[in-house]
């Protein structure tokens, strides 16, 4: 870190190394669907890097936060500015739906979520069979507190640690992990609700 930040490159590629992977799953989901295909999220995680580049002096000097997910919220505001570019007025369209946690990055909705959930139904003899589950699922979602969804989120797709999870909602590491429990509990119990829902 040291070294990266006293400006050598050889040691910021090296350390970007280490993170980039999670840096693109963290873009691929909080990119808005209406922009897949789009624009790439690798495209967007090398505009993060260069922008973590330009100031990692500032962090090194008050590392406060973990490096990752100083990380994260660079590549939340490049998110935030894409999105303004690309989508600009019908950014208000995509709230109608109920979004998750509001931070500093683009929330994901539960339509992202629960194509996550889903996973890769990809025969078209599965194709009315996954339409029916996500409006399912998203209809589980929207009943969830909001913060629920985004313990979710992180732990399950972001895959982001207990730890690194409670530093993002602000709240103890206790009572994330017990968040995320509670959360997949109360998913599982109102799907089982649903009329003609079958678990995959």
């Amino acid at each position: 870190m040291k070294q990266a930040a006293s400006g050598d490159p050889g040691s910021w590629a090296e350390l970007m190394k280490r993170y980039r992977s999670r840096l693109r799953r963290m873009v691929s989901f909080r990119l808005d669907p209406r922009l897949q295909g789009r624009v790439d999220p690798s495209d967007v995680v090398q505009d993060v890097c260069l922008e973590a580049w330009q100031h990692l002096g500032s962090y090194a000097k008050q590392p406060d936060t973990p490096f990752f997910l100083w990380l994260r919220a660079v590549a939340g505001h490049t998110l935030g500015d894409l999105h303004r570019h690309h989508l600009g007025a019908r950014m208000r369209d995509a709230r109608r739906e109920v979004s998750l946690y509001q931070g500093s990055l683009p929330g994901a909705t539960s339509a992202a979520l629960a194509a996550q959930l889903l996973g890769h139904l990809t025969h078209p003899s599965e194709a009315a069979v996954r339409t029916e589950r996500k409006v399912q699922l998203q209809t589980a979602l929207n009943t969830m507190d909001a913060i629920d969804r985004e313990v979710l989120a992180l732990r399950h797709f972001e895959q982001l640690t207990v730890s690194e999870a409670a530093v993002v909602l602000g709240i103890k590491e206790k009572a994330a992990g017990m968040r995320y429990v509670r959360a997949l509990r109360r998913l599982k119990e109102i799907l089982t609700s649903l009329d003609g829902w079958a678990e995959p």
